[in-house]
């Protein structure tokens, strides 16, 4: 597989790499006072802005593969779409799907379910990110789960419910639980059922790690959905209530891990013969409680204790490479011919970096939820290690490492294509803290403006955009898109991302013969594909979304 040359383009291809830079969470946002990106000194992106050809792209909703334009978008569908050149359905999308023409019920994982489960079965256990971020989950997939079991005549069904406040307002935990209560409550003892909350934790310390940033975040919810171990409370909501009057600052996101108990008793630990349902339906956190469930005796990164004869699936497939997990209840989308697979096919060398929590986004999303390398010969895939530290305490992350690494590749000459993430926008963005987040945008302004010599000197070209909003709104807005405040008058923290467009500048130095089109008014991230492959002086796919370039 592999692309042709441009011969006498109207563009004039790179002499130097192209490096494409993803500042993650930098969106475009009002610019008033809870607006980081606004607010933080970036006299490198001020001056790339105004000097070099600019435009904004589209990073959420449809043009990004998801169900509506009401839908933020995130890094992994962003990742996806750099990387493939065209707009696949995602999945939110793939399961809402599903559970629309019923799908999800009548495959033979769902069977396998129900022959555990059906009459005087085992229990069923829901493990999910209770919300409707529609990001990494959706409480009406959980939802339909329940009342399927209840059709079906599942006689228990529990709930372990990770509670989010970062795709959604940061304490709004309480509506979702009440919602999930109601459904329970209404199912619970009829026809003998036995229907309840069993376990939960705040999604940043309790089961939802990624990149093996933190294996304790998985133990401490192993520990507590499978052997009912922790904090034990009448129910999920004297959980939420009693850490909020015990720190007052608390948020949902970092609420401690709890137990719902009976008489003194787990409500609901795992036994043999039971089944479990991981109901996210992004990949990234969920990889490695899968890994806990399925893994066997060499498994080693907790003790696990007695593990029970479980029948585990996903609510879709989390590592395609991996094959984790091995049951799952949706397919995922099949991306192929990434743009990552053309150049290597082309014999295109390509450098890829991040720290750990976007590796895996220049890498595994960006080749289409594809591990590992299409030729390890042409590709070297970096990844710096991250602080084990809370965001706001380290805003500056590791972008001066990721530039340091950035320059020496661009120095070596070995790299014709270069890809790289500074996650600082967004995994500062996410903790609501406004002043360490407009230092996070700071430290990745400072990032440009050391690698911008040396890309000049050796004739490269900057592709410059982000993944998605989240720094660029940093408060909760009305319809009216006034901010929201608290009881006490204080603003109210937004910890998710944004719905906002996303900066896109191409700059060459000494070169004004760039520019942009005018007549792709909607062009959004899917765009840019085509975009570097002119630029690296190919002519892009016919399907692949068109270039930008005029």
């Amino acid at each position: 597989m592999s692309l042709k040359l441009r011969p006498g383009s109207r563009i004039s291809p790179s002499t130097g790499p192209v490096l494409l830079v993803v500042m993650d969470g930098v969106g475009i946002g009002c610019g008033d006072r809870w607006d980081a990106v606004a607010l933080a000194r970036t006299p490198t992106l001020d001056r790339l802005s105004a000097g070099s050809p600019y435009r904004t792209l589209l990073a959420h909703g449809t043009a990004v593969g998801l169900p509506s334009d009401a839908d933020m978008g995130n890094s992994e569908v962003g990742h996806n779409a750099l990387g493939a050149g065209r707009v696949f359905d995602q999945g939110a999308k793939l399961v809402n799907r599903a559970i629309a023409d019923r799908s999800i019920f009548e495959g033979p994982v769902w069977e396998d379910l129900r022959k555990r489960c059906a009459g005087a079965g085992g229990a069923l256990h829901l493990i999910g990110l209770l919300s409707d971020g529609n990001v990494h989950s959706h409480q009406d997939h959980l939802h339909a789960i329940v009342e399927q079991a209840a059709t079906e005549n599942f006689k228990t069904v529990y709930v372990h419910t990770l509670l989010d406040g970062r795709d959604v307002p940061e304490t709004s935990a309480l509506v979702y639980l009440d919602r999930l209560e109601e459904l329970l409550g209404r199912l619970d003892g009829e026809k003998g059922r036995r229907y309840r909350i069993a376990s939960g934790g705040g999604r940043m310390v309790t089961t939802m790690d990624r990149y093996e940033a933190d294996w304790p975040v998985v133990e401490r919810g192993w520990n507590a959905h499978v052997h009912g171990n922790g904090r034990m409370f009448a129910s999920a909501r004297e959980a939420v209530e009693t850490f909020r009057s015990e720190d007052g600052g608390a948020i949902d996101q970092f609420l401690p891990p709890f137990v719902v108990a009976e008489n003194g008793e787990p409500a609901g630990p795992m036994q043999d013969g039971d089944a479990v349902v991981f109901c996210n339906f992004r990949g990234d956190r969920g990889l490695e409680i899968s890994r806990a469930f399925e893994e066997g005796d060499d498994f080693d990164k907790f003790d696990r204790g007695k593990v029970p004869d479980l029948l585990y699936t996903g609510m879709t497939l989390y590592d395609g490479d991996l094959n984790i997990p091995k049951t799952y209840l949706v397919s995922p989308p099949a991306i192929d011919r990434t743009m990552g697979e053309y150049l290597a096919g082309s014999g295109v060398s390509q450098f890829a970096l991040s720290e750990t929590q976007k590796y895996g986004h220049v890498t595994y999303f960006w080749n289409g939820n594809r591990g590992g390398q299409f030729d390890p010969d042409l590709e070297s895939y970096v990844e710096v290690p991250s602080d084990l530290v809370p965001f706001e305490q380290r805003p500056w992350m590791k972008a001066a490492e990721i530039t340091d690494a950035t320059l020496k590749a661009l120095s070596s000459g070995n790299h014709r294509f270069m890809r790289i993430n500074y996650a600082n926008g967004d995994m500062v963005g996410h903790t609501g803290d406004l002043e360490a987040t407009i230092l996070a945008v700071q430290a990745v302004d400072l990032g440009l403006a050391r690698l911008l010599p040396t890309l000049e000197a050796v004739g490269g070209t900057l592709v410059l955009l982000a993944d998605h909003g989240n720094a660029d709104e940093m408060v909760e807005r009305d319809k009216s898109g006034k901010p929201k405040f608290d009881s006490r008058g204080k603003p109210r923290r937004k910890t998710s991302h944004s719905l906002n467009t996303v900066p896109f500048i191409v700059h060459r130095a000494g070169d004004h013969g760039l520019a942009f089109r005018e007549d792709l008014p909607d062009a959004g991230l899917a765009n840019v594909a085509a975009t570097v492959l002119e630029l690296l002086g190919f002519i892009p796919p016919d399907d692949y979304e068109p270039s930008i370039l005029a």
